[in-house]
């Protein structure tokens, strides 16, 4: 069977319990979408990608060296674009043993990464509101080392190499949530 978005979500709550996770793909699905949609690129590939890129995180228990390789394990009943896969293995570089080198893959690794620090820079404010949050604020945050210290800025950067400057790919990132933010606590 062809994986689509309702099979995807099945997975995912299957396989993933934390809440916050949960929240985590759904954000980078909206975040992949709306790359996808800037870069005239597949939304439904793209969006399927950031929400599955996590689905084997419980089950490697986040082991850095393994994370990224047990989801097309996961999703062997299903038929799976290998581009999908790719990028999924792709976004975790511990595990990938080799450098990030396709539009796909890089927008994989900074579309997820920059939800984490959205998801911080939010929390910050007194309403927790995703509404109020401004892209230059999280361009701020990036810059203070000690903030959100596991967000990786390097990879949230690799939007440079899509194309897109940091300072649009924050407001697109916010953007993209926005619609979702409800579900996803914000």
């Amino acid at each position: 069977m062809r994986i689509d978005r309702d099979s995807a979500m099945e997975l995912l709550h299957r396989y993933v319990k934390n809440e916050k996770m949960i929240f985590h793909c759904l954000a980078s699905e909206a975040v992949m979408r709306g790359l996808a949609r800037k870069l005239g690129r597949d939304e439904e590939a793209w969006g399927l990608a950031g929400l599955l890129h996590d689905l084997d995180v419980e089950v490697t228990n986040a082991e850095a060296t393994i994370h990224g390789t047990q989801t097309e394990v996961l999703l062997k009943d299903y038929e799976v674009d290998e581009d999908i896969l790719d990028a999924i293995r792709m976004h975790n570089e511990c595990s990938a043993g080799k450098d990030r080198s396709t539009e796909f893959q890089f927008a994989l690794a900074a579309g997820e990464t920059i939800t984490g620090l959205i998801f911080a820079t939010t929390y910050v404010y007194p309403e927790k509101k995703l509404a109020v949050v401004k892209p230059k604020s999280v361009v701020k945050r990036m810059k203070e080392k000690m903030f959100a210290a596991s967000v990786k800025r390097e990879n949230i950067l690799e939007c440079e190499k899509i194309g897109i400057h940091i300072d649009d790919f924050a407001a697109l990132a916010i953007e993209s949530m926005l619609p979702i933010a409800p579900s996803l606590g914000l």
